[in-house]
């Protein structure tokens, strides 16, 4: 007898997770605006040209950005010439060496295919990259051009321009947590974002998975309003974007108090 309750309980399991997971996948294949992302009230400007501007806000000390970026880059791989995208180390715990790394790496040519070796060293190999040290001992086993290296990264263009723009960048999308990622310099969403279900039973795998749906789901209205979307449409969305920002508001002003 005690079997088949153990067989029950399990079953309920089961179909109670099915329902979860169902439910998250709805949300985020028809995403809301103030619920699964954010519209900016300030839109930023874009020079993805014909092709939609997607940044991916980022850090290399953050252990849920190392466990989005696969799915990431196949996502990315699978969009194509549909967006431009790009990536931006933000600096939440002063970490300018690593900001100094990934901006290195992106002008030698080198950022995609050093990128996940970056994070491994990190979160895998416990080199926490904290110091110029810490990365130049990862430029050497990693096999980088270390002299080329070593020039890029003390270069003026590095040390300023690319972080203080990355600086300018996340304050002006609001990034207040990592991994996030705009869309057309209008939207953001994040894993957290993308699962609005109240369940404790959540996984990191379901939020990673649901932001790659938010994300078609975006890419897929401003391709439509790139194509000549109906203005009646448009104003539609303009209204109840507005009307969800305003309730978001509401509700960060209640929990503020």
């Amino acid at each position: 007898m005690q079997f088949f309750s153990q067989i029950k309980r399990r079953m309920f399991m089961l179909a109670a997770l099915s329902l979860v997971t169902a439910a998250a996948s709805a949300s985020s294949t028809a995403p809301q605006p103030g619920v699964e992302y954010q519209v900016l009230k300030r839109p930023q400007p874009v020079d993805g040209g014909k092709k939609i501007e997607v940044i991916e806000f980022f850090g290399y000390f953050c252990p849920h950005c190392y466990a989005l970026e696969p799915l990431i880059a196949e996502w990315v791989k699978k969009q194509g010439d549909n967006i431009s995208f790009k990536r931006i180390h933000v600096n939440f715990h002063d970490l300018v060496p690593q900001q100094k790394l990934y901006f290195t790496m992106e002008a030698m040519g080198k950022a995609d295919e050093y990128h996940m070796k970056a994070f491994t060293a990190f979160h895998v190999e416990r080199n926490r990259l904290q110091t110029d040290a810490d990365v130049m001992e990862f430029v050497s086993k990693s096999g980088l051009d270390k002299q080329k290296f070593s020039d890029i990264y003390n270069s003026f263009s590095i040390a300023t321009s690319k972080l203080s723009r990355a600086a300018q960048l996340t304050s002006a999308y609001q990034i207040d947590g990592v991994p996030s990622i705009a869309v057309d310099g209008r939207f953001v969403t994040s894993p957290v974002l993308a699962v609005t279900t109240s369940t404790t039973r959540v996984t990191e795998e379901m939020q990673n998975r649901a932001v790659i749906q938010v994300l078609d789901a975006l890419i897929a209205k401003v391709q439509k309003e790139k194509n000549g979307a109906p203005a009646a449409a448009a104003s539609a969305s303009s209204t109840s974007s507005a009307s969800a920002s305003a309730s978001a508001s509401t509700k960060a002003a209640s929990k503020k108090k």
